[in-house]
């Protein structure tokens, strides 16, 4: 079967960049396996019923390795990062998650210890995976994201893909993800940072936030070079420092928001 144009001209070469700069690509097929997808049903939306919205096992192996004092189940961890809710207020929680500002209780220390998602004072001991087609379907609406971004089995940013061709290309990318936030929020919750791109322009943007005014143009020194956008973007310390210094929400009015500051 042929793929859409915008595969062609757009992601293939997303996914090439990303790999350059050590980003581990993970097939559809096998992102579904590590999320527990039921290979056996026939439906992709029977598949994906009782699906995780993570590598599961990598990030169980991760908080074992980052938490020496963590002994519970598999299950107990996926049951803890499940917990959030599907709003901004859940996107807040987890991201407090992400950077270590959540705790769990050790019984054998009878105290709370913060629970480490993500090594950000030895980035080399994350695992960071890049899959495509990401599906989610909450029992009533299914979406499937272009390219997804992980570190250690946890989806932190979304890339939506359009043709250059397409009028308009970059605004038809972020309704694409408001209607995510509108249908499946579920999937969301994790991710913190959004971007869209035709191949010329690239937008970026925080989860929970698609107003305009707040959605940015990554800008590089070569006007219209994926290649450079893609490679300073999706650094992985680039990253890091996204989700841990540079993502705020803020309260006014008994309303939350969220923000991401500016490149300079």
């Amino acid at each position: 079967m042929v793929r859409p144009t915008e595969y062609s001209s757009v992601q293939s070469r997303i996914l090439h960049y990303a790999q350059e700069i050590g980003w581990i690509y993970i097939p559809p097929f096998e992102a579904e396996k590590r999320r527990g997808f039921d290979i056996k049903a026939v439906s992709p939306r029977e598949q994906a019923k009782n699906a995780s919205r993570f590598f599961t096992d990598t990030i169980f192996n991760k908080v074992i390795q980052f938490n020496p004092n963590y002994k519970d189940k598999k299950e107990d961890l996926l049951r803890l990062l499940d917990s959030p809710l599907s709003t901004i207020f859940g996107n807040r929680d987890f991201h407090r998650y992400l950077q270590g500002q959540r705790t769990f209780f050790s019984n054998e220390e009878n105290r709370e210890f913060n629970l480490i998602l993500i090594n950000y004072e030895h980035p080399d001991e994350n695992i960071y995976e890049v899959t495509e087609e990401y599906y989610l379907f909450n029992g009533q609406y299914a979406n499937r994201e272009d390219f997804v971004f992980l570190i250690n089995g946890i989806p932190v940013i979304v890339i939506e893909c359009k043709n250059a061709t397409k009028d308009e290309a970059l605004a038809i990318g972020i309704d694409q993800i408001r209607r995510y936030h509108r249908e499946t929020p579920e999937m969301m919750v994790p991710q913190q940072i959004f971007t869209t791109t035709e191949s010329i322009g690239f937008s970026y943007g925080v989860t929970w936030n698609t107003i305009r005014r707040n959605i940015f143009n990554w800008k590089c020194e070569e006007i219209g070079r994926l290649e450079e956008k893609i490679k300073s973007f999706c650094d992985q310390q680039h990253l890091l420092d996204l989700i841990k210094k540079f993502i705020l929400f803020a309260e006014q009015n008994e309303e939350l928001n969220k923000y991401i500051l500016r490149q300079h």
